[in-house]
């Protein structure tokens, strides 16, 4: 007789034979699975559908998987309906099996849309019923009066089964929702005094199975939770939600995220799973969490509803904790602190309806004054109850906008007493840091700025005793505070304690896990630009004269297998640099850093090094130009020769994302360094030219997202110096240059004619977009007989019957593209062309008459996509339809000088129709002819231009 164990391994030996050998070379595998799964041997049985969990999931092919699961689906539930020959663990795997074989099934609805239709509509009724069945049985009898909790596995299984029904087929589900959510209700209000008895109130261990496998209540409350909070996400079983269902529902709810045992004694020891379990986005998933999210969802369906009902059941937990509390029990604390969590944790969604309800004119449908005037203060100084107590606190600063000037002032000095007193354990201190973030988060700056030196004072030490999450909510905390009133209270003292204090802690955290260091590397250098920002007198200068030095150091330091160190390094100087005064740097910044920067971009491979190597050198060029222009090493090598040496680098590297910021270098310093740079220009020019035609060039018809963004935002690099050089006075240069130089291809204009053509419509950024529609105009109106004879790709030829055909395109030559794209413009207020090159404008219709798969109607209209999928495509490349002089189209990505541009404040509307009307008047490269290549539609566009305007 083989163990558990011993079967579970050779179940995978088998699924493993199975993954080569099935069907051709063991074509008798599947029946003899099915014939181990009818034995009746419990054994064989286990064995058999170990196999079968991996051998759905993985080896079946679409073709395979129906006439498997005709086959597969009966034995399994006569395994599920055995009570007297199956244990419940056993039962509880055919569930598991039958679940994976719905999502095997819903893999295959659209290559089988017939065979799944009917597999549906026969098989899920069946089960569905049992379900219905084995549910009604009173859950109590799984968890009374027995050795062990084997009947809850079952249970289990089917409540994470339903949700993955809920999920791939909905339809089938729909007749069955109300009752099922009565039974979760029921599973919830049944199972509450167990979950009381083990978790609350001692440590006694719950049951094992039969299996010796630990089988906890929140493996079954998380299920039921999810597939009730899906089916109120779905919003198809409103009547459901009655006032009794819904109160019953909520209070259901709150019983079942109270701190357990473990929980208290987990988060009493280690701060950072007590940040990390209030985290949004935590991983740790239990009861409480899944508790939170049903309770979302719930107020997300029907707000004002839900809390008018939670009104009811907060007064309820209320008085009863008083009671409970009046009568000596230890633990009435738990309710009232779960209650207040799960209300936080709604709070904006909360706080929206209030506002909704009261705009309306009607009450206020939860009295959260009430709790934060007549239950708050009462608790915030219950120091043996900790986490009542901090809970206090954040929920005061939760809801900090209903509170009274004078009030909030109580609460934030009561959180700082705590962050500045010796006693107190991790759960209260975190609290209080967090219910100061919250309120400094929130707050005006008038009514927080004669705190911030206290804060940031208290805040200090906690830097050096946190790590990972609790060290983030830390510098977060401070970084929000540094940024009232822009830290024009900060002092040189302070701001010397506080870099120094930022750099240790820098240098012991520096190391840190992948996730965590990203974290922190933003969280740093956010407050490094603050600090420096800030228009204190001194303050920026003693930033510089404290951290500079070390940063340095470590850049020049950092090994090859520390390269990190190097490139956080890196990010704090270029934070600080982004601070700077508008006067500058400052005498000698650069030349402090310059040595160990330079040495460090030269010599090192890595892809995120040099990134931030690039960004550093474009950030000193913006801010202060003319430091790095005089600067030279000890043999007379400049700056700027440096510079152009990297870029050379850069440019000959086959690694694209290690390049995508070079396009900002090469613009800025074309901007800001003026004629030194024209001696090398033509070098420069030249390796930009011969790295574009490399550069990948794919459209979202043809790649993953991710691809196109880096290839859009390499070619953007490239392109755009170009256009910005031949719009300054420079275009003849560039130009007889480009027609020079030999590309594998062709000449490097062709090579930079095409390359913009085919990405003209997709570049990033509001200038760097109106850059490329002045360039063209300007290549336009040279009529030089090079453009004019340049054939490029026009508009794309759709196959309206086949979306397999590869992409192909009319020859036009270029200045009927030009005209094309300049059109889009005037038709979109003066935005540069958003939408692919490749799918946009016209569009050729040819026909086919093989049997490939066709497109519907929307996705002729949207290039293949759904109308909501090109949407998102659509806000995803660029800003559409909205004025190009819109200043919203001004994101973040945007550098702040480049907004302040000639270039960007210009009346781009305007200079394009008068350019349209000039060359018509003066025919300008024979704009005529060319306009007569146009579509009727954009010829129509030009006559209403040339005509009265638009």
């Amino acid at each position: 007789m083989f163990s558990k164990a011993s079967r579970t391994a050779i179940a995978h030996t088998l699924s493993s034979i199975a993954n080569c050998d099935w069907p051709d070379e063991y074509p008798e595998l599947l029946t003899s699975l099915i014939n181990l799964l009818s034995s009746g041997s419990p054994d064989s049985v286990h064995g058999a559908m170990q196999v079968f969990t991996e051998f759905i999931k993985s080896d079946l092919t679409e073709d395979q998987i129906l006439p498997v699961l005709r086959e597969l689906l009966p034995v399994l539930l006569s395994i599920l309906g055995s009570t007297e020959t199956h244990s419940a663990p056993t039962r509880a795997r055919s569930v598991a099996v039958f679940r994976q074989c719905v999502t095997a099934l819903f893999m295959v609805k659209d290559q089988h849309p017939q065979g799944t239709k009917e597999a549906v509509s026969t098989i899920l009724p069946v089960w569905l019923e049992a379900f219905k069945v084995l549910l009604k049985i009173d859950p109590k009898q799984d968890v009374t009066n027995t050795d062990n909790w084997d009947g809850l596995a079952v249970r289990i299984q089917i409540f994470k089964t339903l949700d993955t029904i809920h999920t791939s087929f909905p339809r089938a589900l729909t007749s069955y929702l109300q009752n099922f959510l009565t039974e979760s209700l029921v599973h919830l209000q049944a199972l509450h005094p167990t979950f009381t008895q083990y978790y609350l109130l001692t440590s006694e261990s719950a049951p094992c199975s039969s299996e010796d496998e630990p089988i906890e209540l929140p493996q079954l409350i998380c299920p039921i939770m999810d597939f009730a909070a899906a089916v109120t996400r779905g919003g198809k079983v409103r009547d459901w939600f009655t006032v009794d269902n819904l109160n019953a529902l909520l209070a259901a709810i709150l019983d079942f995220v109270q701190m357990t045992n473990e929980d208290e004694e987990t988060w009493a020891n280690n701060a950072n799973v007590f940040v990390a379990q209030e985290d949004d986005e935590t991983e740790a998933y239990s009861a409480r969490v899944a508790g939170f999210d049903f309770l979302g969802c719930l107020v997300d369906r029907s707000p004002a509803i839900t809390a008018r009902s939670l009104q009811l059941v907060v007064q309820h937990v209320v008085q009863s904790s008083q009671q409970q509390r009046d009568a000596g029990r230890q633990d009435w604390w738990r309710p009232l602190e779960a209650t207040l969590a799960a209300i936080g944790s709604q709070a904006e969604a909360i706080l929206d309806c209030i506002d909704d309800e009261v705009d309306s004119g009607r009450a206020k449908p939860i009295d959260i004054e009430y709790l934060l005037s007549n239950v708050i203060p009462s608790i915030l100084n219950l120091s043996q109850h900790v986490f009542l107590q901090g809970r206090g606190f954040v929920f005061a600063s939760q809801y900090s906008k209903l509170l009274p000037t004078e009030l909030a002032g109580q609460y934030l000095d009561a959180a700082l007493q705590v962050i500045e007193g010796t006693e107190g354990g991790i759960p209260v201190k975190i609290s209080a840091v967090k219910a100061v973030h919250n309120f400094f988060q929130g707050g005006a700056d008038s009514a927080l700025v004669t705190l911030a030196p206290r804060i940031t004072k208290g805040l200090g030490p906690f830097l050096f005793v946190t790590s990972e999450d609790s060290l983030s909510l830390v510098l977060e905390t401070l970084s929000v505070v540094l940024e009232v009133e822009q830290g024009k209270w900060l002092t040189t003292e302070m701001a010397d304690s506080l870099v120094l204090a930022l750099l240790e802690v820098w240098n012991k955290n520096i190391q840190g896990t992948l996730e965590f260091q990203r974290q922190f590397d933003s969280l740093l250098t956010d407050i490094f630009t603050t600090l420096a920002r800030s228009p204190a007198s001194g303050v920026y200068e003693v930033v510089v004269k404290q951290a500079l030095p070390p940063l340095s150091a470590a850049i020049a330091s950092a090994s090859a297998d520390e390269s990190w160190v190097a490139g956080s390094a890196i990010e704090i100087v270029t934070s600080i640099i982004q601070g700077s005064p508008e006067s500058g740097l400052g005498e000698g910044f650069f030349a402090l850093v310059a040595p160990n920067l330079f040495k460090c971009l030269g010599e090192s491979a890595d892809r995120d090094v040099l990134q931030n190597g690039i960004v550093c050198l474009t950030v000193v060029i913006r801010k202060d130009c003319n430091q790095l222009v005089s600067w030279h090493d000890g043999n007379g090598r400049s700056g700027l020769e440096y510079t152009l040496t990297l870029i050379a680098k850069i440019l000959e590297s086959s690694d694209e994302s290690g390049g995508l910021a070079i396009g900002d270098l090469i613009i800025h310093l074309l901007r800001r360094a003026g004629e030194a740079v024209l001696p090398v220009l033509p070098q420069l020019l030249e390796a930009m030219a011969r790295r574009m035609r490399t550069a990948k060039t794919a459209t979202f018809l043809q790649v993953i997202l991710r691809d196109l963004f880096l290839s859009t935002d390499m070619t953007n690099s490239l392109v755009i110096p170009f256009a910005f050089l031949i719009i300054n006075n420079q275009r003849d240069t560039v130009l007889s240059l480009l027609e020079t130089i030999e590309l594998p291809h062709g000449s490097g204009l062709e090579g930079l004619i095409n390359t913009w053509c085919e990405n003209a419509e997709t570049f990033q950024g509001f200038w760097p977009s109106r850059i490329s529609t002045l360039g063209l105009i300007q290549l336009f109106v040279s009529e030089r007989p090079s453009l004019q004879n340049l054939i490029v790709k026009g508009d794309i030829i759709v196959n309206t019957t086949n979306r397999n055909t590869p992409t192909q395109f009319t020859p036009i030559p270029f200045p009927v593209k030009a005209l094309k794209l300049l059109l889009h413009d005037v038709q979109s207020g003066g935005e540069s062309a958003t939408m692919s090159a490749q799918g946009g404008g016209e569009t050729y219709d040819v026909d086919s008459d093989d049997d490939e798969e066709e497109w519907t109607t929307e996705e002729k209209l949207h290039q293949g996509f759904k109308e909501d999928e090109f949407a998102f495509l659509s806000d995803m490349l660029g800003p559409r339809g909205m004025a190009f002089d819109n200043d919203d189209v001004l994101d973040e990505s945007d550098d702040e000088d480049l907004k302040n541009d000639p270039v960007s404040v210009m009346d781009m509307q305007a200079h394009l129709i008068a350019f349209f009307k000039e060359c018509a008047a003066r025919n300008t490269a024979n704009f005529s002819a060319l306009a007569g290549q146009l579509k009727a539609e954009e010829m129509l566009v030009v006559q209403q231009i040339v005509g009265a305007g638009i």
